[in-house]
């Protein structure tokens, strides 16, 4: 082999089809994955969306009804600590769980550790040119009031442009992570990787990701994986991997079509066009569990006609029944899941 020959190698920092983080799992080991859900992660990739709308079309129904009512100088502050591409700073988001609501990402950032924002900033100086350059360093240097600042436009952004579709949105990230869940159950971790995005896949006791600028193994035994779906990050996947952020992949969630954020009465609407407005209204209601007697009094039915709607729906796998004590409590399945999200 001639040595003046380059070998074309991926570059950390440059864009390769070769680069990919690589999960590294105990075979077999499902307690060591879990999923969660990333306010945090949906707000700065809704602020990236809000910069370059022309590469995230099923995005364009939500931003036509929030694109006006932004808070101007908040979202400009959160676009300088973002930015619209590439990495992103990771004192802006919480470690993800199942129960992380926008209040307790909220409550996280501001009381987030100052060396480590630091870091964060010092980054993303390194990032970025001019103005935007200048406002970070100062953030950099002053990260008391920093961290601060970019809490309350964190606020203000949410309520002017999440807010407003958090139920659809969050019922989008947990149908996709009942899917998951059921695949892991009945098929093992390997199809469900394989089944997450394109550019993920399971092999030799690892969850491998393809990247565009970033290579790396990560040893995730004793420390697990977290899996994150995303509706805002629709066009890809991320991997955080630095210490003390437990190992975290964000893939985009399933079902996010361009109407993802229409309001529940056209979801219903549109549910009851294929089940009937009776059982889609307690498919719908079905994220908790209830028992039949509280089907019928939220829907203003007859217990008899509420048990008969429950029995349909549980034949046809969208709802399952358990008995807990005297009591029968009704829920979604992942199909329902996955029914209820198509139709956001």
């Amino acid at each position: 082999m001639d040595r003046n020959i380059a070998v074309d190698r991926p570059v950390e920092g440059v864009e390769h089809p070769d680069h990919r983080v690589e999960f590294e799992l105990s075979p077999g080991d499902i307690q060591a994955v879990r999923f969660g859900v990333s306010p945090g992660h949906e707000l700065a990739h809704a602020v990236r969306v809000l910069l370059r709308p022309e590469q995230h079309p099923l995005q364009w129904g939500w931003l036509r009804a929030v694109r006006d009512h932004l808070p101007r100088e908040s979202f400009d502050l959160l676009s300088a600590v973002i930015g619209d591409d590439g990495y992103l700073p990771d004192f802006l988001t919480a470690t993800p769980s199942w129960d992380m609501t926008p209040e307790a990402e909220l409550d996280a950032l501001r009381s987030a550790a100052l060396d480590p924002m630091r870091v964060d900033l010092g980054k993303m100086v390194l990032r970025s040119t001019g103005s935007r350059q200048r406002a970070l360093r100062e953030m950099q240097e002053r990260p008391t009031r920093a961290r601060a600042t970019i809490a309350d436009a964190w606020q203000d952004v949410w309520d002017a442009a999440l807010a407003p579709v958090w139920p659809q949105l969050d019922r989008l990230l947990r149908a996709d992570i009942a899917v998951r869940s059921r695949t892991i159950a009945s098929s093992g971790i390997g199809e469900m990787a394989d089944d997450l995005h394109p550019n993920v896949s399971w092999g030799e006791g690892a969850v491998r990701v393809r990247l565009r600028k970033h290579s790396e193994q990560v040893d995730c035994r004793g420390s697990g994986l977290v899996l994150v779906p995303s509706v805002m990050s629709s066009w890809g996947c991320m991997a955080l991997t630095e210490p003390p952020a437990q190992p975290t992949l964000f893939y985009p969630a399933r079902g996010v079509t361009a109407v993802w954020a229409r309001d529940a009465a056209e979801t219903a609407e549109a549910l009851g066009a294929l089940v009937g407005p009776a059982r889609a209204e307690i498919l719908l209601g079905a994220s908790a569990a209830r028992t039949t007697s509280q089907v019928a009094r939220d829907g203003g039915i007859a217990v008899s006609t509420a048990s008969h709607h429950l029995t349909v729906l549980r034949d046809a796998g969208l709802i399952t029944s358990e008995r807990d004590g005297a009591r029968m409590l009704h829920l979604r399945t992942p199909l329902g899941e996955a029914m209820v999200g198509a139709a956001l």
